[in-house]
């Protein structure tokens, strides 16, 4: 680091010097990045990273969308605050999912990257000294033929841009034009083709939707063993379930699931997403020969049309983070109330939250105590910033310090909306004298109503890990504990005021002995 910085020969500014060279060290590293937590000296910084490490030009995708200044905050705003794949940045089409006002909000306080001048061009002096330096070469060319190809090619880069964004705004037209005559033609056909789409006019999910309009989120979920093969094997193990029975598949993604229902027997499957996955759904099901009995709508459930009046079967992938994170649930009991027969099930029919202590463990101290020391200077206040939000992270079972106890069972056949809002209290035992410095959930998922060969499925730390992952809540005050010790406690769950589909969560902790209060904390899970 020293030699970035230069060495003054004059004694008496020895100290102003050392002052500098701190502050400037501390200003290098104060801009994270959009996609990972490394932080650099400047957004150019940033910008590269993007590029060698997560695969994503932010500059080009300004370029390409022709994003004014606020375009250009919203978008780092959206991208901020959403968190979506890198790779779901290079595909999108209009209308853009952060083209919502709400993105003017920063999401981080004095975030540079909402300073950035995407209009400057900084890098003329540089360009002259490098036409400067290679017209000093052999075989070199004048500088005003450098500065001439320059623009030229300046000028080819924008048409490139400009091009790309024109057959993207093509290609949401033929989306569109495809949607209108497949809702003609189907109708038409009155019922007898089962490929159709039904349109949603509420916008207010857009950017939520968006996110799972790219193929990685999907690839991502299919490869989540765990996952998939606990639904096939549900599925096509439980053909009393399925046979000549009509099922709907609720967010249907690339209809995998609605394909291990046919191929089980079901009489007639019909699945539901807002994404534009679906179009690439309707191309797997006629490339699989199944459009005879699979029917994709695309709209939200809550305002979709079904071919029929009432189904058979219910199954969805449902599950978010902590179980509830984005609020699908809401939506499958919804369409429970809506659409299921009375004799019908829903899948997965039981689900379970879990809750155990963490020590401090070495992902811990990596967390929360690097903020005691950076680079001489003390942050620990930081470390309340950082504890109200959970992390989604792979624990180390070895880090548990207490038994585990089940918060929430929900009957997905049964519970009510309300239900999933609740406080409920826990009790565990500490297994080892230790300093509990976090506490980790997971959950369970269960296929058990009237199923000839039960199955289920568990994202806990010492199961194979999920693309679900644990999530983990961060105490800013560890405590000390013994073992033997029960600590016992409430965990409260409810809908943020501001974004539904996002989850404010709290925890008290008591010790059972004395009955002293050693936490309460709250966390927003966004």
């Amino acid at each position: 680091m020293a030699d970035e910085f230069e060495i003054h020969e004059d004694s008496g500014s020895e100290n102003e010097d050392d002052w500098e060279e701190m502050g400037d060290e501390e200003q290098e590293n104060s801009t994270i990045c959009l996609f990972c937590e490394e932080c650099f000296r400047n957004a150019d910084n940033i910008w590269s990273h993007c590029v060698t490490r997560h695969g994503v030009d932010i500059l080009k995708i300004t370029r390409m969308h022709r994003l004014d200044f606020y375009g250009c905050i919203k978008l780092i705003n959206f991208v901020r605050k959403m968190r979506p794949p890198p790779e779901s940045l290079k595909s999108l089409t209009p209308p853009l999912p952060w083209e919502s006002d709400e993105f003017l909000q920063p999401v981080l306080p004095n975030d540079d990257l909402l300073q950035y001048d995407f209009d400057d061009d900084s890098d003329v002096e540089v360009d002259r000294n490098m036409g400067e330096r290679i017209s000093q070469e052999e075989g070199s060319i004048p500088y005003s033929q450098y500065l001439e190809l320059k623009q030229r090619l300046q000028h080819l880069e924008n048409r490139a841009h400009c091009a790309e964004a024109n057959l993207a705004r093509a290609v949401e037209d033929i989306h569109q034009l495809r949607s209108v005559a497949q809702g003609v033609f189907f109708e038409g056909q009155e019922g007898k083709d089962r490929s159709r789409t039904a349109c949603c006019s509420d916008g207010e999910d857009e950017a939520y939707f968006s996110s799972y309009a790219h193929f990685g989120i999907h690839e991502e979920m299919l490869k989540d063993k765990t996952r998939t093969e606990s639904y096939r094997d549900f599925i096509l193990n439980n053909p009393t379930v399925f046979k000549d029975k009509v099922v709907l598949d609720i967010g249907c993604g690339t209809g995998i699931l609605s394909m291990f229902a046919a191929k089980a027997g079901a009489k007639h499957v019909i699945g539901i997403d807002q994404s534009e996955i679906i179009y690439q759904a309707m191309d797997i099901v006629r490339e699989n020969g199944l459009e005879n009995i699979i029917t994709l709508v695309k709209g939200k459930a809550e305002a979709v049309t079904l071919p029929v009046e009432k189904v058979d079967v219910i199954i969805s992938e449902w599950m978010g983070y902590f179980l509830l994170f984005e609020s699908m649930l809401d939506t499958v009991l919804l369409a429970r109330d809506k659409w299921l027969k009375p004799t019908g099930c829903v899948y997965p029919d039981r689900c379970t939250i879990c809750v155990a202590a963490l020590g401090n463990s070495e992902k811990v101290q990596q967390r929360l105590s690097f903020w005691d020391d950076v680079y001489g200077f003390k942050m620990s206040c930081m470390k309340r910033s950082v504890c109200t939000e959970p992390s989604v992270e792979i624990v180390n079972p070895g880090d548990e310090i207490s038994s585990r106890y089940t918060v929430k069972n929900l009957d997905v056949t049964s519970c009510k909306q309300n239900d999933l809002q609740f406080k409920s209290p826990f009790s565990i035992e500490v297994n080892k004298d230790s300093q509990c410095s976090a506490f980790v959930t997971y959950f369970d998922i269960f296929f058990e109503k009237n199923c000839d060969e039960k199955v289920n499925f568990s994202t806990s730390p010492s199961h194979p890990p999920t693309h679900w992952k644990q999530t983990v809540f961060y105490l800013e005050h560890p405590i000390n504990v013994i073992q033997g010790q029960i600590l016992e406690g409430f965990l409260a769950c409810t809908k943020n005021s501001k974004d539904p589909r996002s989850l404010d969560i709290s925890i008290e902790v008591t010790d059972a002995s004395s009955q002293k209060k050693l936490c309460q904390q709250s966390y927003l899970l966004q």
